[in-house]
């Protein structure tokens, strides 16, 4: 069996594990705070035919081995849809990618991959998300093969173990896009160029759209690049018992799409600081903003749109007060 006849013939065993959370979870009911509408989980995908073996054994944040290409530092955000879709801590975060001739570690000698990698150990990795539910790996700019757009595979499980998401990190293809300039530089040991590549349109994988697997990366092939990508999954569902203690509710924000400025009305049970964290999607923080000691009822914060460019924003309010610290998030979109 080939590549092509492995992706054609479905998700096999690991993506079908995956696919269960997804299909037995529904959004619970939150009293006080609303669920974001739009907050969906990110699709599941095949592992493919080369997932990580032994993935326990590679927890590391530099993941290039012994491969040699342009640099490619690997930010992701894993935001949990059953928790208002906040930031997931404690995440386990598998990644793995092929190499720069569209190689995998762990395989080989057979007709699915003929050069053979089985005593290699390279471009694959695991890491613990941190508060803000984020991971970040030193990679290479992976190369594509036959069949293939460039992509990324990445197993999401949660703290216990048990799998959350598989799915696959798509890369943007515009005319000059990070996969054409790599895919030109032949002084970087990158030589297929762009002649046969299988663009995501008519990839098996991602023929049925991108929308939420899509990466942002930025950079260049002599300084390296980033890539930035926020996985939405069906995490821990935390229940009205877990939000009998928190001190806040929040009304709708208005007007959003905000134009210039927006207004969040938050009602306080005690006196409270209160902080707002925007995010935008690829999970960079562009502003934030501190109110010290609200009063109790009803307060009406203000965000002005400042240096913010049109798009979709995630919301992280806090709220600090003697009986604790709570948040929530809410999504905000400026025109």
């Amino acid at each position: 069996m080939n590549r092509n006849d492995f992706l054609k013939k479905g998700v096999g065993l690991v993506g079908s594990i995956a696919l269960i959370p997804s299909l037995l979870s529904s959004k619970p009911y939150m009293r006080g705070l609303d669920v974001l509408d739009d907050c969906d989980t990110t699709n599941s995908e095949t592992a493919g035919p080369f997932p990580t073996q032994s993935p326990e054994n590679f927890e590391i944040t530099n993941i290039v081995g012994d491969r040699t290409g342009i640099a490619l530092t690997i930010n992701i955000a894993i935001n949990n849809v059953n928790a208002n879709c906040s930031a997931l801590e404690g995440a386990i975060v598998d990644i793995w990618h092929c190499d720069k001739d569209g190689n995998y570690s762990q395989y080989g000698g057979t007709g699915m991959q003929p050069t053979n990698y089985t005593n290699n150990d390279f471009l694959r990795g695991r890491q613990v998300t941190d508060t803000n539910g984020q991971v970040a790996f030193t990679s290479i700019f992976p190369g594509w093969y036959n069949g293939r757009a460039t992509h990324i595979h990445v197993h999401i499980y949660d703290e216990t173990g048990s799998s959350l998401l598989v799915t696959q990190i798509a890369f943007p293809e515009s005319t000059n896009s990070a996969v054409v300039q790599v895919n030109s530089a032949t002084a970087y040991g990158y030589t297929k160029g762009m002649n046969g590549y299988t663009y995501n349109s008519n990839d098996n994988v991602f023929s049925d759209g991108v929308t939420n697997e899509m990466s942002t990366i930025t950079g260049s092939v002599s300084g390296g690049f980033t890539l930035s990508h926020t996985i939405f999954v069906n995490g821990p569902t935390l229940g009205i018992s877990d939000y009998e203690d928190n001190q806040f509710s929040l009304s709708e924000i208005y007007p959003n799409p905000m134009v210039n400025s927006a207004t969040i009305p938050i009602t306080l049970k005690y006196s409270s600081d209160v902080t707002i964290e925007i995010y935008d999607i690829s999970g960079r923080i562009v502003n934030s903003i501190k109110y010290n000691q609200l009063s109790p009822g009803l307060n009406s914060l203000t965000i002005n749109r400042e240096n913010l460019a049109s798009g979709v924003y995630i919301l992280k309010i806090g709220v600090n007060n003697t009986y604790g610290s709570f948040e929530t998030s809410k999504k905000l979109y400026v025109k």
